[in-house]
Order: structure tokens, then sequence, then C-alpha cells
């Protein structure tokens, strides 16, 4: 970087008003929900894609790093600034662009809020299927820059499978439109692929296209006691290959996380169990009775007698479940808060080797989990910046490979991750991304430290 405080003077001639150099704004970026932290030099608010172009030029004249921020709800750091650098912040970016009702597509500005998408939708009979936990804070460009997930995604697959369009502004500052609005092509690599989660290292969104479905008449929410010592696999699997039940989720709360959501006000969760949590689509109150009823059914077979507890808004489940994060923050303080996936033949050696290393680490551990897909959120109450935490994480992530999962089933890699990341792609892998960032950002100032391995790795 050239000298730094000549470089924020001309930000600021380039831009004026839009930049802040105080206290305050520099604190208010400098984490996001991991427990990572850094202190950026300046925060930029531009106000269209066109001064978006003009920061980035500046930030490649004088090679300060830039880092994109939406509503900072990242858990592996990806919007924690380099440290001197310049946060871009792009929450006030929010809103719809353009409506097609008849497409099913939307066009919205980053920093949407997820919640507010969806609830700008709902009189048009169309929803964004993707709710992450953190859905009623979390932005679409931040959605997109992790390919989050959430709950939903049992039935409709991750943020990946929605986004048909972007335009973006790579490290060069060229502005790029790339993907359509139709339902498929086959001209080359798929470019907005390439883009989603890889968290602000290519290129910053300025406006996403997004594919919709059409919101079903009824979307009910269950909360089911489970037997405490009934394995889950099995559960996961039946599950998973139910037909004509309209599951849209099938989640689960270990006994602490249950407990711990029950005491928020108005929870109305049982409490003393572990939970099963699922979400039934149907078209008509007479659909919706009949798949109750098989599900209670399916759940008796499978040994789960209880009566659930109903939530005729499933959104209202969901934004409880999101919770589980600010409740265990609350109880636990920090700790590792880890993301694996594994097929669903591996679910319960995968939940074993958890509860190992909390034994072995001697602290306890308390699970939430996408259950229906494997992908779990085991949490151990230690401080995750000591020796200890790195030993216990690079366990967790050895034995979700082993079994052919995955070090991130949502939340990206960030910085937390990314030494493991050429234990899952290989160092062929890491050499090819590195190629896509020169070619998309070939001075490295857009995000620096997030998802590749540090410099001198493969």
């Amino acid at each position: 970087m050239r000298d730094p405080g000549t470089a924020i003077r001309a930000l600021e001639e380039e831009l004026p008003g839009r930049v802040a150099t105080d206290p305050g704004a520099i604190a208010a970026v400098a984490h996001d929900a991991s427990h990572l932290s850094a202190t950026a030099a300046a925060v930029c608010r531009p106000a269209d894609p066109d001064e978006l172009v003009r920061t980035v030029r500046w930030a490649r004249h004088y090679r300060v790093p830039l880092t994109a921020r939406g509503a900072g709800t990242s858990l592996d750091g990806e919007s924690v600034p380099a440290p001197g650098g310049v946060v871009v912040d792009l929450a006030a970016w929010s809103g719809i662009l353009e409506l097609d009702v008849v497409d099913r597509l939307v066009r919205v500005a980053p920093g949407t809020v997820n919640a507010d998408l969806q609830a700008a939708l709902r009189p048009h009979g169309l929803f964004f299927p993707p709710n992450p936990g953190s859905w009623t804070t979390s932005t679409v460009g931040g959605n997109v820059a992790t390919n989050a997930s959430g709950p939903r995604s049992f039935r409709y697959g991750p943020t990946r499978a929605w986004v048909r369009a972007a335009e973006v502004v790579l490290g060069t500052g060229e502005r790029l439109r790339i993907g359509g609005r139709a339902a498929k092509r086959s001209t080359g690599p798929d470019l907005v692929s390439l883009f989603v989660g890889s968290e602000g290292t290519l290129g910053v969104f300025t406006e996403l296209t997004l594919a919709l479905a059409p919101l079903p008449a009824r979307r009910t929410g269950l909360a089911v006691p489970l037997p405490a010592d009934r394995p889950l696999g099995p559960i996961a699997r039946a599950l998973a290959a139910a037909s004509g039940l309209g599951l849209s989720a099938v989640e689960y709360l270990d006994r602490g996380c249950a407990d711990a959501l029950a005491r928020v006000e108005g929870a109305r969760l049982p409490s003393g169990h572990p939970l099963l949590l699922l979400e039934v689509e149907s078209g008509d109150e007479i659909e919706e009775h009949r798949r109750l009823e098989a599900v209670g059914a399916r759940l008796a077979e499978l040994g789960i007698p209880e009566a659930p507890s109903v939530f005729p808004e499933a959104d209202r489940l969901w934004t409880l479940r999101g919770h589980s994060g600010p409740v265990l923050d609350r109880t636990l303080g920090p700790r590792v808060r880890e993301d694996v996936c594994v097929p669903l033949s591996g679910l319960d050696p995968m939940l074993e080797a958890i509860e190992r290393a909390g034994r072995r680490a001697g602290v306890p551990v308390y699970l939430y989990a996408h259950l229906g897909q494997g992908s779990l959120h085991p949490n151990f109450a230690i401080d995750p910046s000591t020796p200890g935490a790195g030993r216990l994480r690079e366990e967790i992530l050895a034995e979700a490979l082993r079994l052919g999962g995955t070090v991130s089933g949502e939340h990206g890699i960030g910085r937390l991750k990314r030494s493991f990341l050429a234990a899952e792609i290989g160092d062929g892998g890491v050499q090819l991304l590195r190629a896509l960032k020169r070619a998309c950002d070939p001075d490295g100032i857009l995000n620096p430290g997030a998802l590749l391995p540090p410099t001198g790795a493969p």
C-alpha cells in the first residue's frame, strides 16, 4: 500500500461525503459474527455502481484492500476487514429493482435483507426459498457470497440454485453482467456459479437476479420431541426418502439447544427433549390435515410417539430457530462453531465423532443441524482463539472429510477455514482458484485473507 494517509485523502476527494474515518464508524465494521476482528482505515459508502467502480479503481491505484460488507452476519470472518484496508458498506443498497411475476424473477440490490424480500414477495404469491438462520438480518448479497442455505434447503437447495444473473464489479474496476433470465443455458462454464460462494474475493455484487418459487398456501411448522437415545441417521434417511408428506425442512436441536430456545419469550417449544423441527407444505386446509396425519404416522413408525407443537406459520418457527446462535452467545460466549456436512450414511459416525471430540477436550457440546441433509452445526464451549480450539476444529473437519463430507456446508471458508481448503479440493483445485482470482482481481485487493490459503500454501 502507498502512503495510507495520502490514499484515504484521495478517496475522500474522489467521493466527498462518502468516506468515514471516525472511531465509531471503524469500530462498527471491525468484526462480524465470528470471533475475529481487525481495524480498517476507513469505511466507504458509495451511492451507486458508478461510485463503486471509482472506489475499486482508486483501491487498485493505491493498492488498498477492499472488503465488501452487508449486515456482517458471516460466521467465518468473511466480512472482517483487512487490517488497514477499506470496508465498502453496501447495507444501504437495498430494495427490489424489478419484479417479474410471470417468469418468477426478481432483480434486487445486494443489501436487501432476506426477510424484507420475503415480505415484499408475499402479496404476489411468491417467495425466495433460501432462508439461512440469520434471515431476519442477513442480506441477499451476503447470502449469495457465501452460498447460504437454511432449513428449506432440504427441499429447495442452497442459494446457488436460485441465482440467475448478477452484475459485479471486478477487481480491475470492470463492471460485468453475467447470467441471464432464461431457466437454463449451455454457453460454457457457468460464470454466475463461479461468483456464488466466492466471498467477495472475485468481485463486488451491485445487483442480483433471483429465481422465485410459488408460495405454498400453507406452511406448517412442527416441533417434535425425540427420545434422547434414538439414533438420528435412520430418522434422517427415512424422512429424506419419504414422498407425499410435503416436507420442505427437516431440522434438529439437541436437548441443550432446545432447552435454551424454550426459554426465549413466546417460544412455545417443548423442553427436556431433543427436538425434530419440520416444515410441511400444503395447498389447502384439507391437504394440510392429510399431510400432518401422514407425518405423524411416519414418525410413529420411526418410534417417535410424542405429539408435536404446531406452528401454523412456519416462519415463526424458523425465526425462533435462528435465535440458536444468539442464545448460545449469551449462554456460552465465544466458542468454536462448526459447519460440516456429510452424506446421510455418515451422519451417525459424524455425530459420534463430535461427541468424542467434546469429551476429549473436556467441553460441553451444543448441536443444531439441518438433519435431512447431514448438515451439522456443533458448538463447543471453548475459547476459539486457543490452541485447543484449533486442534478440536481440525479433528472435526478431518472426520467430515473422511466420511465423504465437506469442511463447510453453508457458512463458507472465510478467514477461519482457509488453511483447510486444500484438504478438500486438493492442491490443483487451490491453484485453479488462484488463477481465477488473478484473472478477476490481478492486484489482490478484493477481500484478501478470505477463502484462499495463505500465500506460500498451495
